[in-house]
């Protein structure tokens, strides 16, 4: 348990910030002030607790922890000579970590009740503080912004993982089915040159495979079952032996019984079968080699629209961007989690957006950010976003907008200060909607938000390119 310690000016000439202060202003900081003394991993501060005192290490460290979902995860430590917790002018309010005591620790509290009566008394030292904080917001701003796409990826790296692991799994499939169809082929054509001399076979295979396939229109179950079974039985009148087995893949290939007849008239009926076998195996390989294509080329968009998202291939300077192209790619990444929450998602881009002038990570990130929230304030049922865009006079707009419960005015008004947050303690930084503001102003454009039940509107003004 924290020991308090007898007041002592002199201990507080360790503290770098308070050094070369008259002895007079030492004097009155520990008066007003005390020292506590803890042992090594005592609990300082609790996560949710008002921040209602300034901290300074006067020997030993404090080591801060964020906790989420029941784990602790250390965040950074604070050695001997520095300050920290509430300092003048600060907004924070509560501590949203817990700090605990790194070896012996003797730390200075002043209560924030006497931050005013600190600025009368030394107003040298406020200014000191302040720019302690400045240093310690300009550096967690930094870190937050440095980290918040590697967050914001890792969060979605379950949905990523899903997007991916689907063609992926196609491929095997198809790639599988596919090796079966060409470990088959060589004994298909065998069949067929057993009642056909070779250069006829090859005449007949070269005819078969030059008849374009039709494809079907839509067919429910039961209608598809109904056009399987009678090809299966007609093909049992051309005396193909396995007509239920390659019923299936001859439909699949658009390859109805109107296409078959005239198909195989000028074949002798002995030549009927092995030729519909070769047939069947050469539609089914062709659409298995599309299939191993298409899940390809879904994984290619797919790599495509993270290397865009996350801003590899290209240098850190600012670019001519197409709006659309960023909502696009940032959509993409959300794909997964838009499905899983069932939302109704709506894109309503105006035609000819002019260029904007920026950094392709940076937009994406605020992007992200506006969609990120707006998919948590969603209902969980019958939930709806809406990305917009719209041509202005001098440049575009960006709306991103949800059919949430809707955002409190008293929130409303704090939304974009920094490390305001609605979310419990460690579950929220506060900076999100802070650096997203911030990242649009240094783009030229500005960034605001409206809010009432069922209609909730952040809206993104960027000046376009000249």
């Amino acid at each position: 348990m924290a020991q308090q310690l007898p007041s002592d000016p002199a201990a507080l000439t360790t503290i770098t910030a308070f050094q070369n202060l008259p002895a007079e202003v030492l004097a009155w900081l520990a008066a007003h002030g005390e020292l506590c003394r803890y042992d090594p991993g005592e609990t300082i501060v609790t996560a949710g607790s008002p921040a209602d005192r300034m901290l300074a290490v006067v020997a030993g460290g404090v080591q801060y922890f964020n906790k989420a979902n029941g784990q602790r995860e250390a965040i950074f430590r604070v050695e001997a000579g520095s300050v920290t917790g509430v300092l003048p002018y600060s907004r924070l309010q509560t501590f949203r970590g817990e700090s605990v005591a790194v070896g012996d620790t003797t730390l200075f509290f002043l209560p924030r009740s006497q931050f005013s009566a600190l600025e009368q008394t030394s107003p040298e030292l406020v200014q000191r503080l302040v720019g302690v904080m400045s240093d310690r917001v300009r550096e967690e701003v930094r870190t937050q912004e440095r980290d918040d796409k590697l967050r914001a990826l890792g969060k979605l790296s379950a949905g990523l993982s899903h997007e991916l692991n689907n063609p992926a799994a196609a491929i095997v499939r198809a790639a599988s089915a596919l090796r079966n169809h060409l470990l088959n082929s060589p004994q298909l054509l065998k069949n067929l040159i057993f009642t056909k001399p070779p250069s006829e076979a090859i005449g007949i295979m070269k005819a078969l495979a030059a008849a374009p396939p039709e494809a079907l229109p839509p067919r429910s179950a039961l209608a598809r079952a109904d056009q399987e079974e009678a090809l299966a039985d007609w093909l049992e009148t051309q005396d193909v032996p396995d007509g239920y087995d390659l019923a299936a893949g001859l439909l699949e290939a658009g390859l109805s019984i109107e296409k078959l007849t005239p198909l195989i008239a000028a074949l002798p009926p002995v030549s009927r079968p092995p030729a519909l076998a070769w047939l069947e195996s050469y539609s089914a390989a062709l659409r298995l080699t599309n299939d191993v294509y298409e899940a390809g080329q879904r994984i290619s968009t797919l790599v495509g629209n993270v290397k865009t998202y996350s801003h590899m291939d290209r240098d850190s300077g600012r670019e001519r961007l197409s709006v659309a192209d960023g909502l696009d790619s940032t959509l993409n990444i959300f794909a997964h989690a838009l499905r899983e929450k069932n939302v109704r998602l709506v894109r309503e881009y105006a035609p000819d957006l002019p260029a904007v002038l920026g950094k392709v990570s940076s937009l994406n990130q605020v992007w992200t950010n506006l969609i990120d929230n707006a998919l948590d304030a969603l209902p969980p049922a019958d939930g709806a976003l809406t990305v917009h865009t719209e041509k202005q006079l001098d440049g575009v707009c960006v709306s991103i907008i949800d059919n949430g419960a809707g955002i409190l005015p008293d929130v409303l008004a704090h939304m974009f200060e920094p490390f305001y947050t609605t979310k419990p303690a460690g579950e929220g930084s506060g900076l999100g909607l802070d650096i997203a503001r911030r990242i649009v102003q240094e783009h030229g454009g500005r960034l605001e938000a409206q809010s009432e039940p069922g209609h909730t509107v952040f809206s993104v003004w960027l000046p376009a390119t000249t």
